[in-house]
């Protein structure tokens, strides 16, 4: 009973539930207001913002404290990871090898959103009328505004990962880069052991998002779209189960194996359906199953803006569904159009507020033969749907960096073995 009591899972998987209940049948408790307006400060390179009701004020400090270590974490791991490899022509070799796997990946994503979209058809006898809409005018009139260079300077992560591989670089030719190291191993150490501590909020974090999204949506919501979210949720999981087993088996690694690995870091992304909650820990954790710290600190960024599975497969299922919804007829060549759209747009739906919908109204208005107005019969439905992208990009990201490690002989396996056991 003390195991019980002491797990992380358990009071997260308690929080997840308690959450769900709180929000159903106590909506308005849930969403009682503690703050008049959101509370916005900065502190690290990251941007704070604590929501007015209960439940949001959970999830979003949480989200909030966790991403302060994102940064730091990806700073130390690249920088100390680059030192002590020495070797910069392996670095760039990592780096060319991850976003070509990213590429190929998530392609084979968008193909099979494709594909499970027009065999199960989820728009097939949607009525619109009997879905509530939402307004989708601040998602639309953002496509334009769309640029790679403001994706780069909103994206505080890509611009971190960037600043760390340049003083890798000098640091790797710097006579006392041991000097080096002995200054930013403690501050590593000091890091994650924060970070452990922080940690132990993560019911609260959990407990909180899950109470705002059934308080705010309602369970309701999900009957007239119910074939759609099976649809998503039974694509994403064959994707896990077949496709990223088939790469990790590639190397004699079970995907079951690692997913208990992980399992708290996922029901921590179930509960505030935000994979930034845990993507510190994940780094952690790949570094201690015997990945290398610089692939670690390669793969894993650059992944979270670039390698995003869940994300590409809703979004090719989304513009399918809306098509059957509208009765729109697509041909052979519309779709991979489509598909050629998604590759280049998707990329950059880790850095846009509202992304997924900016993403889908661009392609929508690309292609010319679907509304975009039908986009509001997703907002309510929308938030369900995003546990599940989180929790495939999380996996996606992670089954990436033990790849390209093991692909690279950057990989321990005995290390792996004694994490496994714990």
């Amino acid at each position: 009973m003390k195991k019980i009591l002491t797990n992380l899972t358990f009071w997260v998987l308690l929080a997840i539930v308690t959450g769900t209940l709180l929000g159903h049948f106590y909506p308005s408790l849930a969403l009682k207001p503690l703050l008049d307006k959101p509370v916005k400060f900065s502190l690290i390179l990251t941007d704070f913002e604590i929501k007015p009701s209960l439940s949001e004020a959970f999830s979003s400090t949480f989200i909030s404290i966790v991403k302060i270590f994102i940064n730091p974490i990806i700073f130390l791991t690249i920088t100390l990871g680059m030192i002590s490899m020495g070797n910069l022509k392996k670095v760039g070799k990592v780096g060319a090898k991850a976003l070509i796997y990213f590429e190929v990946v998530t392609t084979l994503a968008l193909i099979i959103g494709v594909v499970a979209a027009n065999v199960i058809r989820p728009g097939e006898g949607v009525e619109r009328k009997q879905i509530a809409g939402g307004d989708i005018t601040k998602y639309t009139q953002k496509v334009d505004d769309f640029t790679w260079a403001q994706f780069f300077w909103d994206n505080v992560t890509l611009q971190v990962l960037i600043l760390s591989l340049i003083l890798g670089v000098v640091f790797s030719n710097y006579s006392g880069r041991q000097k080096v190291v002995d200054f930013l191993s403690p501050i590593a150490r000091k890091v994650f052991w924060a970070l452990h501590k922080v940690m132990y909020l993560a019911p609260l974090g959990a407990f909180g998002g899950m109470a705002y999204t059934v308080a705010v949506y309602g369970i309701d919501t999900l009957l007239p779209l119910a074939k759609l979210m099976v649809t998503v949720y039974v694509t994403m999981a064959l994707f896990i189960f077949m496709v990223l087993n088939l790469i990790l088996r590639r190397y004699k690694i079970q995907i079951g194996r690692f997913l208990r690995y992980i399992k708290e870091e996922l029901l921590i992304v179930l509960g505030t359906s935000s994979s930034e909650a845990a993507l510190p820990s994940l780094m952690e954790k790949l570094e201690k199953m015997g990945c290398s710290k610089p692939v670690v600190g390669l793969v894993v960024p650059t992944g979270y803006s670039f390698n995003l599975d869940g994300t590409t497969i809703y979004l090719s299922m989304a513009v399918i569904f809306l098509a059957q919804v509208y009765h729109v007829h697509l041909t052979f060549e519309q779709i991979l159009t489509i598909i050629g759209i998604l590759m280049v747009t998707s990329k950059g739906a880790a850095g846009v507020t509202g992304s997924g919908f900016v993403v889908l109204a661009s392609t929508l208005t690309a292609i010319k033969v679907i509304p975009v107005e039908g986009l509001a019969l997703l907002l309510g439905v929308d938030r369900f749907m995003s546990e599940a992208r989180a929790i495939t990009n999380f996996i996606g990201n992670g089954v990436a960096t033990i790849w390209i490690s093991n692909n690279e002989g950057e990989f321990d396996r005995e290390k792996m073995e004694a994490a496994f056991r714990e």
